[in-house]
């Protein structure tokens, strides 16, 4: 679904291509679905590097998978929350992520400790819209994740915003267009393009992890 977005955004000489996993849950919201997700990402990974790619991104914002493909292959292997993280980090003195589902909480934060971020964290909020009905009506996900977000900044002390699913990244212009017209004017992170920039980086100065 965000194929576009990586698209659109690419460096004119940047070559992208999208691949699936073979199997797996439809969508990744539980500990169990990073689980059964991660020898597909390894397997991906691994391919990519034999047929000659320069870096890997995996298109999720639990990044399953990412640290053991690390392990596995040379090439840099990035996921968007990592590389969100570390950004909202550079850009605010706390940050918060405004995920799908309650239930989801107690796994982002468990991620983002993971990272060794969670000093930096101000909240967690969800929109209590699963995954594969985020894109089904619209205006309504967009009226959620903006109502998250402004009480994640008026009432956590978020100075940024990080989307928790990628699916979220088409809405970002228009989240932030919402939220300047209620006088909030923070940084909300596009995590696809995120990572993008970043695997664009690493491979310009030919660093891997």
């Amino acid at each position: 679904e965000n194929l576009q977005i990586y698209l659109s955004a690419a460096k004119p000489d940047t070559q992208l291509h999208v691949v699936c996993l073979e199997w797996g849950t439809a969508s990744i919201e539980a500990r169990v679905d990073d689980a059964l997700a991660a020898p597909g990402v390894l397997q991906r990974a691994m391919e990519a590097e034999q047929e000659g790619a320069a870096a890997v991104i995996v298109n999720c914002m639990n990044d399953p998978g990412v640290l053991a493909a690390r392990e596995m292959v040379s090439i840099p292997v990035i996921g968007p929350l990592e590389a969100s993280l570390h950004l909202a980090a550079m850009l605010s003195h706390r940050f918060s992520i405004i995920t799908t589902a309650t239930s989801d909480i107690p796994s982002v934060e468990e991620l983002v400790q993971r990272y060794h971020m969670r000093q930096r964290l101000a909240s967690v909020r969800a929109l209590d819209i699963p995954v594969l009905e985020l894109l089904n009506e619209p205006q309504a996900t967009l009226q959620a994740m903006v109502t998250a977000t402004e009480a994640a900044v008026r009432q956590d002390g978020a100075g940024a915003i990080i989307p928790g699913c990628t699916l979220l990244a088409e809405i970002t212009p228009q989240v932030i267009k919402h939220l300047a017209a209620r006088s909030i004017d923070v940084p909300v992170l596009n995590p696809p393009l995120v990572a993008l920039r970043l695997e664009e980086m690493l491979i310009a100065l030919r660093l891997s992890h």
